[in-house]
């Protein structure tokens, strides 16, 4: 956004960056991983920090069932179906090969054993029964699956089935299968914990969370496995560290100790050579404006959403902030309306831009005040 004024903003007790002795620069990220493709992001700035064919076309296998997974919990918020739902289980669901939950043809299960089945023991056949309750059938709920793909600015990505069984119609990439497990993270913390489960039993039928990570590093609690012979062994994982969590993608390995490696070669990487900062949260002043031809002359504005930061670590105090105005301020200003943008750099390398909205609502100023200022003004 091209801004009609710019202004710096000396907010060192809302920022206080600090000067840090010279930083060596970071070493390259891990390379010759053993996959096709992998990509390591930042959650919270979506900042890619290592990738390899990150955009390259490959068959997801069971990493489908994170898009599953969005598809149902966006259907449970919008309140189309619940968790307490009695699913019939049809003979198509039965039938299904591969990973199973092991429900059986004709029987009623809960909607929310049927999550736990796809999610914990990536039930092939639980994600047939929640496609065909949610949509009808496998056809009608891909279409909503590639809806959201859309949505979320999937451009790489074709779902054809809900469980990820082979398809020559069905692929993603790396980055995009990133991009719908950041989101379903941050649209839904709460079933998000489900993928930490570490086993999950149904029919009399123990089985172990598929996902290596949540017994080698304390930090992860997600997200997904996924393996066929034309896909390879595929990992999605996930881990908090402080404030600072990181997405991994791993697709096409050659063995199940292969992919958890290259996700613990990547998670290590990036929590050990960079760090992410929370600078301005979401709605807290960072400057007062002038308004003009208001009942008031003095307006607080701040970020419509949190401002984060990732960046090598040590060079915190290499940060600086501006805010870009889009103009003057006249009133009427109505409370959220966009006012510019927060931005924040490193050195000459623009890092974040947020919006920046009005926090307070200011009405037209009286006959006095709309005649002071536009003498103000003239002059």
């Amino acid at each position: 956004m091209k801004s009609a004024s710019t202004l710096l903003l000396f907010l060192l007790c809302a920022l206080p960056f600090m000067a840090t002795a010279a930083q060596p620069p970071i070493p390259a990220p891990p390379s010759k991983l053993p996959a096709k493709g992998y990509v390591l992001l930042d959650f919270n700035t979506g900042k890619t920090l290592a990738e390899l064919n990150a955009d390259e076309r490959l068959e997801p296998a069971s990493l489908t069932k994170i898009m599953t997974a969005y598809v149902v919990f966006r259907e449970l918020e919008a309140g189309n179906i619940r968790l307490t739902d009695r699913v019939l289980v049809s003979e198509k669901a039965w039938r299904t090969g591969g990973s199973k939950m092991f429900i059986e043809v004709g029987k009623q299960v809960d909607l929310e054993d049927l999550l736990k089945g796809m999610i914990i023991q990536s039930g092939n056949d639980a994600s047939v029964a929640l496609a065909e309750h949610v949509a009808g059938s496998v056809e009608s709920f891909a279409k909503l699956m590639n809806a959201h793909a859309e949505r979320l600015g999937m451009t790489n990505s074709h779902f054809t089935n809900a469980n990820g069984l082979p398809d020559p119609g069905l692929y993603t990439t790396a980055r995009d299968i990133a991009r719908v497990a950041m989101a379903l993270i941050r649209e839904f913390p709460n079933y998000y914990a489900w993928y930490r489960t570490p086993e999950f039993t149904y029919n009399d039928i123990t089985q172990r969370n598929r996902n290596p990570l949540l017994r080698s590093d304390a930090s992860a609690d997600g997200v997904k496995t996924g393996y066929t012979k034309a896909a390879g062994y595929c990992l999605v994982g996930s881990a908090k560290r402080g404030e600072m969590r990181l997405v991994s993608v791993v697709m096409g390995s050659a063995s199940p100790s292969a992919r958890a490696e290259a996700s613990l070669a990547l998670l290590n990487y990036g929590f050990r050579f960079y760090e992410s900062h929370r600078l301005y949260p979401a709605g807290q002043p960072v400057e007062t404006l002038r308004v003009w031809y208001g009942d008031q002359e003095a307006l607080p504005v701040g970020p419509q959403a949190d401002v984060f930061a990732t960046i090598p670590r040590g060079t915190y105090g290499q940060l600086s902030a501006r805010l870009e105005r889009t103009s003057d301020l006249h009133a009427p200003i109505a409370m959220g309306a966009r006012l510019g943008d927060i931005v924040i750099s490193k050195g000459d390398e623009e890092l974040t831009r947020v919006t920046l909205v009005a926090l307070q609502e200011v009405a037209e100023g009286g006959l006095w005040r709309r005649v002071k200022d536009g003498l103000l003004q003239l002059f």
